[in-house]
This record gives C-alpha cells, structure tokens and sequence, in this order.
C-alpha cells in the first residue's frame, strides 16, 4: 500500500545544541496516583500542561469498596460504558484484573461524547490475560453507536489513560476482516483523542493470521488511526511487547509527542516490509515505534531506546515514514542502546536503529533533529 522511498539517513552518533523538546524539570504527576509506580519516572523533559494527568479527585465512578474482591471485570467494563472519570479503591495492595476486551461507547456519560478517564492509583493493571485486547475505542463502529456524519474526524471521545497497567493482552490477526482493526494488543484508539500519562504496557501481543497480508498491521501495545491533534505518552514504560510492525505503538496519519519514557526489548517479528515483499506477508518494521502516513510528526524526548528489535530496515528502535513527505523526526536529550540493525538498508557499525524518510529533500532539509542524544 505504502510505496517505500529513499530514506533520510541517520547513522552514527548525533550530539548537537538543544532544541525546543523540552528542557530539565519534569512535570508534576497530576491524578490521584501522583508519582504512581506503573510507569516510569522518566528524564527530565517538562511536558506541556495538556500533557499532564487529567484531574481524577471528584470521580465519576469508584470500582471496589475497598478490597480486592470487589473490583470485579465487570464493575471495571460497567464503569468504563458509563464514561466520565473511572477511579479504583481496590484496597492498599497491587491488583491484576483479567478483564474482557472493553469498549469505549461513543456517546456515554454525561457529556454523551464517551469521553473516559481511568485512572489506576498506581496499583492496578488491567489484564487481557493473553486471550485479547485490553481497551477500544472506535468511532467508525456502529456496535459502539455513531456521533457524527463524519465519523474518521472527530474529536471525541478523549480517552485519558493514566497511573494505570496493561499486560498480556492480544490483538489478532482475523480482526481485519472481520472488523477492520490494524492492530493494538492492549489498546486500539481509532477517532478521538488519546493521552497516556504514567502508564506500563508489557508483554502485549499483535499477530496475523496464518497466509495474511500483514504490512499494515502495527501496534504490539497501542495503535492509532484517525486520532486528532497529538497523541501524548509521558512518564511511560513500554517492555517485551510485539506486533508485526510497531512492537510497542503503531499508527497510520498521527502525530506522538513521547516524553520520559522507557522503551524496552519490544519486537517487530513480521517479514517483507511495507509493501510486502513478493512471497512474504509484509512487516518487520519498528521494534519499538512504527509510525507512517501524511502530515506527521514524532517527538521524542528524555526518552530510552534499549535492545528492541525488528527484522527491516534495520529499524530496531523507530520506522517513520511520512507518505507526503511532510514531516519531522525530533529527539532530545534520549538514549538508544543495542537497538537491533537486522534487514538489507542502513546497517552501520553504530547503528541508530532508525529508518525514517520525513521530508522532501529538494527543500534541503530531511525535517530531523536529534540533539543531546546518545546511541552505543
């Protein structure tokens, strides 16, 4: 689908003057969970206020009285259909729930736009117990109920996710043709916006299914598709989670700020790249990161890349591809560490792990800036 072009090579180590993705100082936590320990602390990069965890002190809805026998799947799956603020009182212990695949309805709560904040405290994960999905949200499905006319560009619902985990969930293959998803072990966020904030996604999973043309599939912990504005990932931690391409997050046409998070031994496991080369099923782009289509742009800062992998390009950290080439690359003050450099293009002695082709080159510019970054 996607025509591969010659990239805007990045190679080497790149250590130069700062630019504006942020200087030292985090943000605050924000929510209930304050320096909740889900996600990670970080570097030192301020996120911008919308960046920051939503405020969660007068909820919607509380899941438990207290103990964790009472925060049950389905309370968690009931007060996430009722939109609004979702918190948890699960009692002082850590707590896994096992929860079946849950829906964001597009026009629930008391805004009837389905916008949703859950928000852990910093103790609990949600589960999708390696069977499937953990969190959709899905604007175009009717099962959900339509808003809009239009659907693919609508700004609600504002999912919020923070001070929160997600493990073992599975995002399958057969889902293309049965309901269009491309991808999103733990989380499919398709229309709206979407922000995370303190967040730890590991061991997530998005496969094809056998004989399948896999190139667009992406996503092994989150993907995203029709999203607007920026998508914000602060304070995150994102490890030992795959998909065809895009181990840890995957998008087509969305823009990712990432800021002071961890990125670690995430996967891209498809072969043939993108389009799928003949006798192949396509993939294997971007360990961590996959990220491709119009207009788009990708910032990351205060950030760790370490020992992801993919099987093209020699893109083990990051793919970004910007279709029209009218885009950016921007990373500040990050760190990328035995990131993989498997695949036919760009492999080098100190390899980034990152293909990227973001600008047209005619203009004299490849629109990336890597600063104040370290690659071993």
């Amino acid at each position: 689908m996607r025509r591969r072009m010659v990239p805007a090579l990045v190679s080497g180590i790149a250590v130069v003057a700062a630019v504006g993705c942020g200087s030292s100082g985090k943000g605050g936590p924000g929510g209930s969970g304050g320096s909740a320990p889900i996600g990670t602390d970080g570097g030192t990069c301020i996120p911008p206020a919308e960046a920051n965890a939503a405020e969660v002190s007068n909820p919607t809805t509380v899941v438990g009285d207290g103990t964790a026998a009472s925060c049950t799947a389905a309370k968690v799956v009931s007060a996430v259909a009722g939109g609004g603020v979702v918190t948890f009182n699960c009692g002082s212990d850590p707590l896994t729930i096992v929860v079946p695949e849950i829906e964001i309805i597009n026009d629930a709560g008391a805004t009837k736009d389905g916008s949703v904040t859950i928000d852990g405290g910093g103790k609990i994960t949600l589960s999708g117990g390696g069977a499937h999905r953990i969190l959709r949200q899905s604007t175009c499905d009717s099962t959900l109920h339509y808003t809009s006319t239009r659907c693919d560009i609508q700004t609600t619902p504002h999912l919020i996710v923070q001070n929160i985990g997600f493990s073992a969930g599975l995002g399958v293959g057969d889902e293309v043709d049965s309901g269009g998803l491309f991808g999103g072990g733990a989380i499919y966020v398709q229309g709206g916006t979407f922000k995370a904030f303190n967040i730890s996604v590991t061991n997530n999973q998005q496969t094809s299914a056998s004989g399948q043309l896999a190139q667009d599939l992406a996503g092994g912990g989150i993907y995203a598709y029709e999203v607007s504005s920026p998508i914000y990932v602060v304070n995150s931690t994102f490890q030992g989670n795959s998909g065809v391409n895009g181990g840890a997050l995957g998008s087509i046409g969305v823009s990712w700020t990432i800021l002071n998070s961890v990125f670690q031994n995430n996967s891209a496991t498809g072969h043939g790249e993108n389009p799928a080369r003949s006798g192949t099923q396509g993939g294997g782009l971007g360990g961590a990161i996959y990220n491709d289509g119009n207009s788009l742009t990708l910032t990351i800062c205060g950030s760790q890349f370490t020992g992801n992998q993919a099987n093209e390009l020699g893109s083990g950290a990051i793919f970004l591809v910007v279709d029209d080439v009218n885009g950016n690359l921007a990373i500040d003050e990050s760190t990328f560490t035995g990131n993989s450099d498997t695949g036919d293009v760009q492999q080098a002695a100190n390899h980034p792990g990152i293909y990227v082709q973001a600008r047209d080159q005619v203009s004299g510019t490849a629109g990336v800036t890597i600063t104040n970054t370290t690659f071993n």
